[in-house]
């Protein structure tokens, strides 16, 4: 697919310090509210269920009202493809929602990470480590001598 690939790198931590050509610009963000489904249209549960899953996601306190218009369409193709069980959409259903973070590797690849991911890291190298604890429960053990094979 065209158009992916590595995000580039912080210009801070390039080796070369050739200047950005195109400057960034800074816009207020305004945060949204997610919207209700649109009455009139008659949604399947499917869609009511994924629908909601957006509305409780960790990403849903960074979209803006543009976002949820995206989403709304997004949901449209959605509750289309499960009510008439054409998937004719699903590919671009699946690159819709990959650009909001939908699975593990999309989290990756816009470099999302859920906020107890320190917590896990540090739980998990005192785990290797084994600290106080682990010392403690082996202080007494000694090493036995390998036999000499004429035990019976």
């Amino acid at each position: 697919m065209a158009g992916r690939g590595p995000q580039p790198k912080d210009p801070a931590r390039r080796a070369r310090s050739n200047r950005d050509p195109i400057g960034t610009t800074v816009i207020e963000f305004v945060h949204a509210e997610a919207p209700a489904l649109p009455v009139g249209v008659e949604w399947c549960d499917a869609t009511k269920r994924w629908w909601k899953h957006w509305t409780d996601s960790p990403q849903a306190d960074g979209f803006t009202a543009l976002d949820w218009d995206f989403l709304l369409d997004t949901a449209m193709m959605h509750n289309a493809m499960w009510t008439t069980g054409n998937t004719q959409n699903a590919a671009e259903i699946r690159l819709r929602v990959a650009k909001f973070g939908a699975t593990p590797e999309d989290r990756a690849r816009l470099r999302m990470v859920f906020a107890d991911a320190d917590d896990k890291d540090e739980k998990r190298a005192a785990k290797r480590s084994g600290g106080a604890a682990a010392r403690e429960r082996y202080q007494g053990l000694r090493a036995v001598p390998p036999a000499t094979g004429t035990e019976e």
